[in-house]
């Protein structure tokens, strides 16, 4: 140090310790050394402000814009002409000094004078000139507090040597120059001050004179100008400001001030969003891909690191930052105690100690931010790309990859493995900063306790060599967790799809019982990790008072003495390392969590995808346009070539023909649909497409959103082509009836739209798309015959007025007589421009066509006109021949042909344009799906209670924290007994060690019982809020489901179910504990140095109001983060349920850029919860770091002798660790905090409101009911809300006993409702149904639902074998199971799979056909045999000779039953004793069919003459 000095002062100045003396009396003369090294050190550290300001600071676009061409005023001239003479003053002065230097000694030393001057005039120059002229362009907070700082001291400078001029009574060039740059100082004052307020004003204006215009323009200039000023403001912070977190007050009194909504939650900046996080991804695998040049995929892990490594390394340079200054406590401790001993170095040394230990500890709390915050940040960006990536793979999966990855299953490596990634990096740094801190601190140790360290490091190795068989353990079962917990959200996921299916068949106790076996597997794997964890948790937590044992053994028996200065020096080190030691297993648990997790995701990202691009020709002549080609080819789902789906395919289809498919049921005419759309994979021959493809799917796939979102599917809208649409699909009467009209609000999966509701969205949205070839899979069998008609007449109407002029079509469609005129006349004309392919089985429509294929196991047998293979196919005829005798021609004979349609005009169609314009302006009041609920504002311990309040959690956790309280005392006594005694002569060294560790080891038995309760209270409690959830969903009405997106439910189920069973437990008790010893150290400190409490007390208040201040705010951002998880999820659900035709329409770009939109709605939320915690964390630590120096000073004032160094030494020991330990009880509170918002959401699903009861024990029917299956509806009322209107309006009739009901009507009408309120899915809202003498509202549901049978609309099969779908109880043997199978022509078909009735079913029965699917409902109301049986349009997908069998099956096992039909195709209930025919949920007749068919204006004569008009055009050829 004396060689520095010399360097600088020179010879004579330290030869007699004038100048570079330590004394500060010398700071008053502006000519001393020590004087000279703190200006020169000044100057320095303001240049290296400025100059991180200018380059960290990025302007905003605003403010870029004004600065070019802007002119300087007055002041900031003034202001650079002063500071920059000023600057070349001292430059030139430094020069001056220079030259004397080397004329003199010949060499550059001393530096003191000319390298002063030097630095002065550099900074003057520097610092005065960018902030005179840049006053615009920089942060105005760091503008000023610079400005104040130069002012403040250059006051202290001048007033100084202005002092020391009058003492000396002479004037210098120093003080000539100091008292220059005091008025420098106050011109670069005022003009930071006075520009920025202009900035401010000239920036208000010049923002609404450059948006103004923008706004009259155009909206989406608007829109942008908007989403600019929306974006977090981190984007713009300088280095103040990201360090102090200051740009997060305005967010934080935003919060405080009122209750936070989405929209006021900052979008985050471009860097951090998904789309940016993605795309940056994929560059660098593409990099990775070129460099490696393998066909093996690239490391994933190793591309994420590429990605982020400058975030990684920059934070890691914070994580070593804090350590080292971590480190140095215990050593200025050391030293802090020596000079309390009397031992000082040098004068006023306590003073520099106290300050160096506040400085060290500021500095540790801002790298320990920045490394969190940014850690956090990264995890959130690969959360985001994860996502995406995800995201991106299950729109381009194949089929046999998607037996291997359910929809549950996706949307787990969404929710719970992204989540647990995403938590990764976090926790990274903490795999070695530990490490290093345990390096550092042993050689602490060392120079404490000597060899005895060696004892600490043994007993270090061995905790850790303990731990690693457990953490194999853990790496084990968390695997075997992970795949319980995806086995139960799949099963979960299925009943929860399929949830009114179940309560149809009342199976709703069984699946849930099925359910709550397979969490139980779960709970049983999860008490195993949970154990192993509390294993690991109570072994780390104990490791310090093992190493104290071990370490103050060794020093008895190596006889190293013991006295205050090292025993707390090596307490104050195990204080600062027992936190990271502590967090050793939950940085094992989050590693482990997270290879469990990646690893499930790497195998999803690399399972096998569909090559749907490489048959799609992009460029071809206009001639190929809309043509087919496939040659030899075979096809299979399963991608195995040796049991091909379809065999030997040849099919040629020209650019604008139409091509009809039919065939029985499961002969693969949807296969080969999806054959052409490049869903089943080839595996020989070729397939080549020309064009553009519009689909409409079986199944119908219709989105969360407002019809118009549907229709149009992301194509601009044109008014006038969107109402021809809408006239065109026969949807203008529905809207009429929903109450918003086309901005009405569609449940997911449609669930509030009829089936013929549905497929005729869907065929809307086919018609609006311009393509070249049309796949139509089958749109027609859920809907009615007029309805049917009609759209097959539309659709030829839609591909003719592409080529023909509009009014020219409206006035030949006015000239036709029939419908058999338009069906013939317009398929010839209309299909001329585009290519049709229609699955039908409805052989009306096959004469319009130019080819019919005609299908039967998986081959093409024939492909001919219709007369062609009328006359050539015996199979074809025996095809058509079914058809005549499904008609039941003879019961229509009388029917006369179809009445006369009128068609819309032009004018019609821009009237109800007008008309429906006006109705958008309307609110969205009473929508089904509504906003998703969430908490608000402080709830206080309301969810702690909520989630302390199931078994026995209240006992628990009083016993899990009286142990922690217990641990905490036993410390603080042990550190007591040391500080009193450890000077004590009368006390042996013998004694004092054996005392120490007795207290350290009864304690520590206090921490394995909170250890094992803790597992206890987070099993007890998972389970019973499992179960309550559980019981609650399966309890809730349909309408429930009607309304609330699945997402929603999945995202309860899975992520915020893994939080209550993985985390809340610990985090509640680690919390808790937490606290007590936070609470202990300030106790400490107050007991030993009282004098803190002045300080201690107010500080303690201040830091309860910042929390209240922060939780105002951080609870509202948690909600959001869970609410909008259920957007990603519930986008995702549905993306997997429609990727067919996402891909079919070429709108996998749109859909996956709406999910990076939803990725960032749900990451900004939990971007700036993060943040808010290490704003809040900063405020706190700072509290804590004022604590410690008022308690620090507080020993240096009073007189020697006021405390002992024994004491002294704990004081410091504990308020060391005061840091640390009020960080890690805030940390462990806003975990809570956040985490028990997971028990908030899950608490909204345990309390829905319930059906009615299962069973009411006191009103149960006799066993043998219903005898006659007689059914009584008195003024049936039914509405599905109690604010929307009747949908069902008072109906009354009679269902005598053993008859045949048919029920018809217009699509939408209300017959499914009536079958919903027969079952009882929806309530009554008047009247009453009574069934053999019973009023079914008095029994109990599954008394009502398990006697009747159902065929229902939607046919579908569960996860599991065919038996399983059949019989699920195992109620009927394999017998009767066969005999069933053989009745509804499955027989050959399951004798022909493998397993026979063990053969799968995959999810929602992917693996066999449609119309197969409806045969298993038939089969299972075959075997239940009950007296009322209920189809529900039952045979709409399936060919007319299975039809046939069927209907003579049903007529024949159900002879004396009484058989409710739902029906859309007329013949099937034309031999029912009555039908019953509804027109805007009314009964506008009910008679015998023969009976209606006379009457004149009967609305069933109707439907029986449209549908005859269209098949005697079938007959006629």
């Amino acid at each position: 140090m004396e060689s520095f000095w010399r360097m600088f002062c020179g010879e004579s100045g330290c030869s007699g310790n004038p100048y570079c003396s330590y004394d500060f009396k010398f700071l008053k003369d502006p000519s001393s050394c020590i004087n000279h090294f703190l200006i020169l050190c000044i100057h320095v550290l303001l240049v290296i402000m400025i100059s991180s300001i200018t380059m960290f600071h990025k302007p905003s676009p605003l403010k870029k814009q004004h600065h070019h061409g802007q002119s300087y005023s007055r002041l900031q001239l003034v202001s650079a002409i002063a500071n920059g003479s000023l600057g070349l003053v001292h430059l030139i002065s430094g020069f001056w000094f220079l030259d004397e230097n080397l004329r003199k000694t010949r060499t550059v030393f001393p530096l003191d004078w000319w390298f002063l001057e030097f630095i002065q005039g550099l900074s003057w120059l520097f610092v005065g000139l960018t902030m005179s002229l840049r006053v615009k362009q920089l942060p105005r907070t760091w503008l000023r507090l610079i400005s104040v700082l130069i002012f403040l001291i250059s006051g202290i400078l001048c007033a100084l040597s202005l002092f020391y001029a009058v003492s000396s009574r002479g004037i210098s060039l120093k003080v000539v120059l100091d008292v220059l740059s005091f008025g420098g100082a106050i011109s670069l004052l005022l003009c930071s001050y006075k520009e920025s307020k202009h900035r401010d004003f000239e920036g208000e204006e010049n923002y609404e004179s450059l948006y103004m215009p923008l706004n009259d323009e155009s909206m989406s200039n608007s829109i942008d100008s908007d989403s600019v000023s929306s974006v977090t403001l981190f984007s713009g912070a300088g280095i103040f400001s990201w360090m102090s977190f200051w740009w997060l007050n305005p967010l934080m009194k935003r919060g405080k001030q009122k209750t936070l909504q989405e929209q006021d939650i900052p979008k985050l900046r471009e860097a951090d969003r998904a789309e940016s996080c993605y795309f940056q991804f994929q560059e660098q695998l593409n990099k990775q891909k070129m460099k490696e040049q393998s066909a093996q995929q690239p490391s994933l892990l190793k591309t994420i690191i590429m990605c982020h490594w400058k975030e990684i390394l920059i934070s890691g340079f914070f994580a070593l930052l804090k350590v080292i200054t971590l480190s140095c406590g215990p050593l200025l401790l050391n030293s802090f105690i020596l000079v309390a001993e009397g031992n000082e170095s040098f004068k006023h040394e306590g003073y520099v100690l106290a300050i160096s230990l506040v400085i060290t500890k500021i500095i540790e709390s801002l790298s320990q931010r920045q490394w969190y915050f940014r850690t956090r940040l990264i995890g959130l960006k690969v959360r985001s790309l994860l996502i995406a990536a995800i995201y991106q793979k299950q729109l381009r999966l194949s089929n046999a990859a998607r037996l291997v990855h359910s929809g549950g299953e996706i949307m787990n490596y969404v929710n719970v493995d992204a989540y647990r990634i995403g938590e990764f990096p976090y926790w990274f740094h903490q795999t070695w900063t530990t490490s290093v801190q345990l390096c550092i601190a042993l050689v602490v140790l060392f120079r404490a306790v000597g060899l005895a360290t060696f004892a600490s490091l043994a007993v270090i190795l061995l905790t850790v060599l303990c731990n690693t068989p457990l953490a194999k353990l853990q790496h084990k079962f968390q695997r075997k967790l992970m795949v319980a917990q995806d086995e139960r959200l799949k099963a979960t996921s299925e009943a929860l799809v399929n949830m009114k299916v179940l309560k149809l068949y009342a199976w709703e106790t069984n699946f849930r019982n099925a359910i709550e076996r397979l969490r139980n597997v779960e709970l049983k794997r999860l008490s195993v990790v949970q154990l192993r964890k509390a294993y690991s948790n109570f072994l780390f937590w104990a490791s310090p008072v093992l190493v104290s044992a071990a370490s103050f053994g060794a020093c008895y028996l190596l006889g190293v003495p013991l006295h205050a200065n090292n025993v707390f020096t090596f307490v104050a080190t195990l204080r600062l390392v027992q936190d990271p030691i502590r967090t050793i297993p939950d940085v094992i648990g989050v590693v482990i969590q997270a290879k469990v997790a990646f690893s499930r995701i790497l195998k999803f990202l690399e399972a096998p995808e569909l090559d749907s691009q490489s048959f799609r020709k992009k460029h071809f002549s206009e001639n190929m346009r809309g043509s087919i080609s496939i040659k030899s080819a075979e096809f299979s789902w399963e991608g195995n070539g040796s049991k091909p789906t379809l065999k030997n395919i040849n099919l040629e289809v020209r650019a604008g023909q139409n091509v009809a498919i039919c065939g029985e049921v499961g002969s693969g005419k949807s296969t080969l649909l999806a054959a052409i759309l490049r869903e089943v994979l080839i595996t020989r021959g070729t397939i080549e497409v020309y064009g553009k493809f519009a689909y409409v799917s079986q199944t119908a796939w219709i989105q969360t959103g407002t019809i118009r979102d549907n229709i149009l599917f992301g194509s601009a809208m044109d008014a006038e082509k969107y109402q021809e649409t809408l006239h065109r699909s026969s949807l203008m009467k529905d809207l009429e009836l929903f109450p918003h009209g086309d901005l009405t609000e569609i449940g997911e999966r449609g669930v509030n739209l009829s089936g013929g509701q549905k497929q005729r969205i869907q065929l809307a949205r086919a018609l609006y798309q311009n393509a070249d070839i049309y796949l139509l899979d089958d749109p027609f069998s859920a809907v009615d015959a007029h309805t049917a008609t009609n759209l097959f007449n539309v659709i030829s109407n839609f591909f003719t007025s592409v080529f023909t002029n509009c009014n020219h079509w409206f006035i030949a469609l006015s000239r036709m007589k029939n419908g058999f005129e338009i069906l013939q006349d317009y398929i010839m004309e209309g299909l001329a421009g585009k290519t049709v392919l229609l699955v039908t089985h409805q052989v009306d429509f096959l004469p319009a066509f130019d080819s019919v294929l005609l299908m039967a196991e998986g081959k093409i047998l024939q492909a001919a006109p219709y007369h062609h293979l009328l006359n050539s196919s015996k199979e074809f005829q025996d095809l058509v021949q079914a058809h005549k005798e499904t008609a039941g021609s003879d019961r229509l004979v009388d029917a006369t042909s179809s009445s006369n349609r009128l068609a819309h005009n032009p004018g019609e169609i821009r009237k109800t344009y007008v008309e429906n314009q006006l109705e958008t302006s309307r609110g969205e009041r009473d929508q089904l799906i509504k906003q998703e609920e969430r908490e608000e504002g402080d709830r206080g311990l309301k969810p702690y209670l909520q989630y302390l309040n199931q078994n026995k959690g209240y006992l628990y956790f009083s016993v899990a924290a009286l142990s922690h309280l217990s641990f905490v005392i036993g410390q603080t006594l042990q550190n007591w007994w040391m500080a009193d005694k450890v000077d004590d002569s009368n006390v042996s060294t013998l004694h004092l060690i054996v005392v120490y560790l007795l207290i350290g080891f009864a304690s520590t038995f206090f921490l394995l019982i909170r250890s094992l309760v803790a597992v206890a209270l987070g099993l007890q409690s998972s389970k019973s809020m499992f179960l309550q959830l559980l019981n609650s969903l399966f309890h809730a009405p349909v309408s429930f489901y009607d309304s609330t997106p699945l997402g929603r439910i999945l995202s309860r189920v899975s992520s915020d179910l893994s939080i209550v069973d993985l985390d809340v437990p610990f985090s509640l008790v680690f919390a808790v504990g937490a606290t007590n010893t936070c609470y202990a150290n300030l106790i400490v400190l107050a007991v030993i140095t009282w004098q803190v409490l002045c300080v201690s007390i107010p500080m303690v208040y201040i830091a309860i109001r910042l929390q209240s201040y922060y939780f105002a705010t951080a609870k509202e951002l948690m909600r959001m983060n869970g609410t909008t998880k259920s957007y990603v999820a519930n986008h995702l659900a549905e993306s997997v349920a429609g990727a067919a035709t996402i891909r079919a329409f070429e709108e996998e770009h749109r859909f996956f850029m709406k999910n990076l939109d939803l990725i960032d709605v749900n990451a900004s939320p939990f971007f700036h919860s993060f943040a808010a915690n290490e704003w809040l964390m900063l405020r706190l630590e700072t509290i804590s770091a004022v604590v410690f120096a008022a308690a620090a000073l507080s020993m240096v004032v009073l007189p020697p002798g006021t405390f002992t160094s024994g004491f002294i030494g704990m004081a410091l020991s504990y308020g060391l660790s005061l840091n640390s330990s009020l960080v890690f009880a805030i940390q462990n509170q806003c975990t809570v905090a956040n985490q028990i918002i997971s028990v908030e959401r899950l608490n909204q699903y345990m309390n829905i409101a319930s059906e009615a009861p299962e069973i009411i024990q006191e009103n149960r029917p006799p066993p043998n009911w219903p005898i006659k299956g007689k059914v009584q509806i008195h003024n049936l009322q039914i509405r599905y809300r109690e604010s929307a209107p009747l949908v069902l309006r008072g109906i009354t009739c009679t269902f005598e006993g053993g008859h045949k009901i048919g029920i018809v009507g217009r699509t939408g009408s209300g017959k499914s409702t009536l079958i919903g309120a027969l079952f009882r899915l929806v309530e009554p809202a008047g009247g009453r149904i009574i069934v053999d003498g019973i009023d079914i509202s008095s029994i109990g549901l599954h008394d009502l639902r398990s006697r009747f049978g159902i065929i229902p609309q939607d046919p579908t099969l569960f996860n599991g074998t065919v038996r399983y779908n059949l019989d699920p109880f195992s109620h009927h043997s394999d017998h009767d199971i066969w005999q069933v199978l053989g009745k509804c022509q499955l027989l050959e078909v399951v004798k022909e799979k493998e397993g026979g009735l063990e053969s799968s079913v995959v999810e929602a029965g992917a693996n066999w056909s449609m119309g197969q699917r409806q045969l298993f409902c038939l089969g299972r109301a075959l075997l239940r045999r009950s007296k009322i049986l209920v189809l529900d349009e039952a045979t709409a997908s399936i060919d007319n000779a299975t039809d046939l069998i069927l209907q003579k099956t049903i007529r024949t096992e159900f002879a004396d039953c009484t058989v409710i039909t739902v029906a859309h195709r007329i013949p099937t209930v034309m031999d029912c004793t009555k039908v019953a025919a509804i027109s805007d949920g009314e009964l506008v007749e009910y008679d015998e069919p023969m009976n209606l068919m006379k009457q004149e204006g009967s609305l069933f004569g109707q439907l029986v003459k449209e549908y005859w008009s269209h098949f005697q055009s079938a007959e006629s050829h």
